[in-house]
C-alpha cells in the first residue's frame, strides 16, 4: 500500500489547518504491522478516511497492489478493507447475527473466530450460546466485549488489510493486550495499520509513523525511535508513561496496601523511563504497571 504525495483538503472540517494531510508519501509493506501516532488533530484519522475514500484526496494517489484505489468501485474497495473503530458497532439480534450478518459461515467457523479473539469461553457461559441476545448498540455487552466481537468479524472475513482506528482507546489494558495478542497470532498474513491512542500499543509494530499537522515527522522502527533522545515518538511514550505512573501513584495513595504489593513496597513509582530506554525495557516497565493494576 502506497500513499503517493497525497494531500487532503477538508476545509471547515479541519478547523486548525485547511490542508489536513500535506503531500504525504508513505509505503506500507504487505504483511507488515505499522503504527500511526500523533497528537489530536495531527491527521491520523483523516489519513484512514482517505484510504476508505470517505474523503477524496485533493492531490496525489493511493495505490494498493499497484492499483489506484480511485479506479476501484467503492463497494469493491471497502469489501477488501476492514476497520475496527474506537466505538465498536453491534446490532439488535444475536451473537451469531452480529458476527455473520450474511449467514456465510458455519457455526464451527464462528466458534473458531470467537476462540481466536478470546471471547469463546465467555459466549459458552451464556444460556443462548451463539443465539444469546444482543440489544441495540450492544448495550448488554461491555465495551471490551464489543471490540472483541468486531475483531471476531474480521477473523471470519480473513481481511488482508486491517485498520484499527483508536480501537483500544476506550478499553481496559487487559482487553488491549487481548487484541494485540490476537493480531500477532492470527493476522500475520495481513497488512495491519494501527492508529494508536496508547503509544504502547505500537511498540511491537514493524514501523511507526508519526504525523504532526498532516506532515510525516518520523517513520522508523519503534526501537530506533525510542533510542533517539530527541525523537517526538520517544517524547510521546515518555509522556504516556508519566501519566500512567501518576494515575498509579494516586491509586497507591488512596488504597490500602495488599499482600501482593509487598515485593514492591520500596519500588520507586516516579517516572523511570529515559529517552534511551529500549523497547524491551519499556515493555517490562509497562508489564509491571499492568500486573499491579489487574
Amino acid at each position: 500500500m502506497c500513499f503517493m504525495t497525497v494531500s487532503v483538503d477538508v476545509g471547515p472540517l479541519c478547523p486548525t489547518h485547511a490542508t489536513c494531510i500535506e503531500r504525504s508519501h508513505m509505503h506500507f509493506p504487505g504483511r507488515n504491522e505499522d503504527g500511526i501516532v500523533g497528537r489530536i488533530g495531527s491527521g491520523k484519522s483523516t489519513l484512514i478516511q482517505t484510504l476508505f475514500r470517505i474523503v477524496e484526496p485533493a492531490a496525489g494517489q493511493i495505490m494498493i497492489d499497484g492499483t489506484n484505489i480511485s479506479s476501484i468501485g467503492l463497494q469493491n474497495l471497502r469489501s477488501r478493507l476492514s476497520i475496527i473503530p474506537q466505538d465498536p458497532t453491534m446490532f439488535d439480534g444475536t451473537v451469531r447475527s452480529n458476527l455473520d450478518p450474511l449467514e456465510e459461515y458455519s457455526d464451527g467457523q464462528t466458534w473458531e473466530a470467537l476462540d481466536k479473539c478470546q471471547l469463546g469461553d465467555e459466549v459458552r457461559k451464556k444460556e443462548g450460546k451463539l443465539d444469546s441476545v444482543v440489544i441495540e448498540n450492544g448495550e448488554n455487552w461491555s465495551m471490551g466485549q464489543r471490540q472483541l466481537v468486531c475483531l471476531g468479524r474480521l477473523l471470519l472475513k480473513k481481511s488482508k488489510v486491517l485498520v484499527l482506528d483508536e480501537a483500544t482507546a476506550s478499553v481496559d489494558t487487559a482487553t488491549d493486550n487481548q487484541i494485540q495478542q490476537t493480531l500477532r497470532q492470527h493476522f500475520v498474513d495481513s497488512t495491519v495499520i494501527t492508529i494508536a491512542h496508547r503509544t504502547t500499543s505500537v511498540l511491537d509494530s514493524d514501523m511507526v509513523l508519526l504525523l504532526d499537522h498532516g506532515i510525516i515527522e518520523e517513520y522508523d522502527t519503534p526501537t530506533r525511535l525510542l533510542e533517539n533522545k530527541s525523537s517526538s515518538f520517544a517524547k510521546l511514550v515518555a509522556e504516556y508513561t508519566v501519566r500512567s505512573n501518576s494515575s498509579l501513584e494516586m491509586r497507591v495513595i488512596s488504597e490500602p496496601a495488599s499482600p501482593r504489593d509487598a515485593p514492591f513496597k520500596n519500588f520507586n513509582l516516579k517516572p523511570c523511563l529515559t529517552m534511551t530506554t529500549t523497547k524491551m525495557q519499556l515493555q517490562s516497565h509497562m508489564q509491571y504497571l499492568i500486573s499491579i493494576q489487574n
